[in-house]
């Protein structure tokens, strides 16, 4: 939960039915034995990186700790608050706004997620997987004071906002804080610095729970220990910012050890930051727990919309907490929709500063991954009635955390656990860095729209190492690229916006050892190697392709090597310079085999080519290749680049459009997307059709999605068949 979460006045209204729940029952579950508990049939990974899979059905997180997370090496995965909550199907924030989960009506399992008998199934799937389940608990309140009598819960469960009733638990009015009982306000948080107001009065007229008593400690202990009976291994606790710290300590000493590892349950609260009273900043809370480190989110998206160099300071930023203490973060649910951190919506910068979040040693990192929206308040992909539909990734939803790039950094972090520091960090020019975690793994970044070919010091053993962001390791070595580290150095050629990481535990080959001494110094090289066992050929596929900003070359086609014809599954194509992109898979030999290529955003929106299905069949030994260009790009493109100075107001972003496809064809809606990382300077580079005359504006668009055109007639230009074109404007 976050301050701003909800727009003042006009949240919290929802309706829907179904079930009540006896009132005894979940009062009494703190004192009850879990039945059947959730033991992890496998042992748990060894990793502290979690995905964090906001609003996915139970359905869809189980499938994704069964065949991603697990097999990636995730150590956990969080989901969304279980509790039955409130529904709305109209509301001033539309239907069954995202928020609705954060007010809970009862303690019972039922939710838009799933029901109980889901929820079990899930966690027993993901302990199946090695993966934990860390739940974003709901504890501070119930639903707010002033959601209309009418409403009722998603498992019908019926409850009294402003009448302080939630019979499903029981809570009564004694249960809350209210206007002259312990609040010293008329009820609302006036000033967020005053810790008597802001852990005893209402947070955006949600009702607050007196945590202060022992009987509400030990109904919100009750909840917590039933979803550890269930195997639940950890808590993302929301808004525990507003619980006083004793209460909370007083709160976790009832719940139980979980199920699974025989543990205290992981703990990470949501301290949302901004307070200048000591009390109430996320170091004071280390003592219940992990904090969510905002400080470091925030510092992440400056760098990557700024100069990657400043990432070699990261100790000399205004941090939440110390590292022990923090679970790190790029962005979350609140976050991303403020505009205060890095999103999907950011491209490569967001992929990349992912990459830097799982390779640098700053708290316990997490990868997030929830559904894309034009409007903050805007429902989770969802049925009818609210109830959140499957995982589709693409489009509606994102999966980076199961992209190529990311599972090899999962394991890469992983590798590089025990080391805590960061040694030779490199910086080759402001947007092109390298570091290690000493002889465990080693990282190059580069958050520019150019290749960069550098020398860096690795502290690897001397050998062969597959890059694991454009690939991993197989069984007939690295099926993406190939980079040779000797006397501990290698020279290598990190792709614009790209990154390549290497560790100890990705060696090329068959059978990697821990070192490996050369008896000659071998050639640094990033140049894949092609080598395939007995029947099977690398194939090396090279496509020449026009990308847009965010998007990544892939190809996929009929065998499992190449996909299955699963966009998921693609193999993605390394960035070679000059619009080239390449990649080596291990085919089946002497094989009909048909393929494609496509294009994929971070968000998973997919662009085929063109045509029919194209086909090749591989030799019976040897090696085989495949060159082509990507069929519907245009036969000739030039780099056009776009810089207006432009001021605007808090959430406005700054478009430009145009009379050619590649401008969006004056629909603003696809208007091209320009970064203000240069602020008040916008800038975008676009791949425009050559030889061809065309118009364009640029536009301002509103978090409301309303928009401001510039004024003024058409502007107009001529992209030339050679060099590329440049525009500096100014708004008009």
């Amino acid at each position: 939960m976050s301050v701003p979460r909800v727009p003042r006045g006009t949240r919290l209204r929802r309706g829907l039915l179904a079930l009540a729940v006896t009132a005894s029952s979940l009062a009494a579950l703190s004192a009850l034995p879990a039945t059947a508990p959730a033991t992890a049939a496998v042992a748990l990974n060894d990793s502290e990186v979690t995905a964090n899979l906001w609003e996915w059905n139970w359905r869809s997180v189980a499938a994704a700790c069964t065949d991603h997370l697990g097999p990636a090496g995730y150590g956990a995965v969080q989901v969304a608050p279980p509790q039955e909550s409130v529904s709305l199907p109209s509301s001033a924030d539309g239907v069954h706004p995202w928020y609705e989960v954060y007010q809970p009506v009862s303690y019972r399992l039922e939710s838009r997620f799933g029901t109980r008998q889901q929820f079990a199934d899930m966690v027993t799937a993901c302990h199946n997987a090695g993966v934990r389940v860390y739940v974003d608990a709901v504890v501070n309140h119930m639903a707010g004071a002033n959601n209309p009598e009418s409403v009722v819960g998603y498992a019908g469960t019926d409850f009294s906002g402003p009448g302080y009733s939630f019979p499903a638990v029981p809570y009564g009015t004694g249960d809350f804080h209210r206007p002259g009982d312990n609040c010293p306000t008329s009820g609302a948080i006036n000033d967020w610095n005053n810790e008597a107001q802001v852990t005893s009065c209402e947070l955006l007229s949600l009702t607050d729970l007196y945590t202060e008593k022992d009987a509400v400690r030990t109904k919100i202990a009750g909840f917590l220990n039933d979803l550890v009976g269930l195997g639940v291994d950890g808590f993302r606790v929301d808004a525990v910012k507003h619980v006083k710290k004793d209460d909370f300590a007083a709160i976790l000493g009832k719940v139980r050890n979980t199920t699974a590892e025989n543990k205290r349950p992981y703990v990470a609260q949501e301290i949302f930051d901004g307070a200048s009273n000591d009390a109430l900043k996320a170091r004071a809370f280390t003592g219940n727990g992990d904090v969510l480190d905002f400080g470091y989110a925030k510092g992440l998206k400056s760098a990557f919309q700024g100069s990657i160099a400043n990432l070699a300071n990261v100790g000399s930023w205004n941090l939440d907490a110390p590292s022990a203490n923090v679970f790190a973060m790029v962005t979350n649910h609140d976050l991303e929709r403020d505009g205060v951190v890095l999103s999907y919506r950011d491209g490569s910068d967001y992929v990349l500063a992912n990459y830097f979040a799982l390779a640098y040693p700053h708290g316990k990192p997490s990868v997030y991954d929830s559904f894309t929206w034009s409007n903050r308040n805007q429902s989770p992909p969802a049925d009818g009635n609210g109830y959140v539909t499957d995982t589709v990734c693409g489009g509606s939803w994102n999966c980076l955390t199961r992209s190529t790039g990311i599972k090899g950094m999962v394991g890469w972090a992983n590798t590089a656990k025990s080391v805590r520091t960061v040694s030779d960090f490199t910086v080759v020019n402001s947007n092109v860095i390298g570091f290690h975690r000493g002889d465990r793994a080693w990282i190059g970044i580069n958050d520019s729209g150019s290749a960069s070919t550098a020398t860096f010091t690795t502290g690897l053993a001397d050998g062969s190492y597959c890059d694991v962001i454009s690939g991993a390791r197989g069984t007939a070595g690295c099926t993406g690229t190939t980079v040779t580290v000797s006397g501990g150095r290698a020279t290598v050629r990190i792709p614009a916006n790209g990154a390549v990481a290497l560790h100890a535990n990705a060696k090329a080959g068959s059978t990697p050892t821990p070192t490996a001494t050369p008896t000659a110094s071998p050639t640094p090289t990033a140049t894949p190697t092609p080598t395939a066992p007995a029947g099977t050929v690398a194939t090396t596929f090279t496509v020449t392709a026009s990308l847009a900003g965010g998007q990544d070359a892939y190809v996929v086609g009929s065998v499992p090597a190449l996909g299955s014809w699963s966009p998921a599954d693609a193999v993605r194509l390394t960035a070679q310079g000059g619009g080239v992109y390449r990649a080596v898979v291990t085919l089946p030999a002497a094989t009909t085999v048909e393929f494609k290529f496509l294009k994929k955003t971070t968000a998973g929106v997919v662009t085929w080519e063109s045509g029919g299905n194209r086909t090749l069949t591989t030799p019976a030994g040897g090696t085989s290749s495949v060159t082509d260009t990507f069929r519907g790009d245009p036969a000739g493109t030039q780099g056009a680049s776009f810089t207006v100075n432009a001021t605007t107001s808090y959430g406005q972003n700054v478009f430009v459009v145009g009379s050619v496809a590649a401008l969006g064809s004056w629909n603003p809606a696809n208007a091209v997307a320009l970064s203000s990382a240069a602020y008040p300077l916008w800038r975008a580079t676009v791949a425009l059709p050559a030889n061809t005359a065309f118009e364009y504006k640029y536009l301002k668009k509103n978090p409301d999605g309303t928009v401001t055109w510039e004024s003024g007639g058409n502007r107009s230009a001529t992209v030339g068949s050679t060099g590329s074109w440049s525009a500096n404007d100014t708004w008009r």
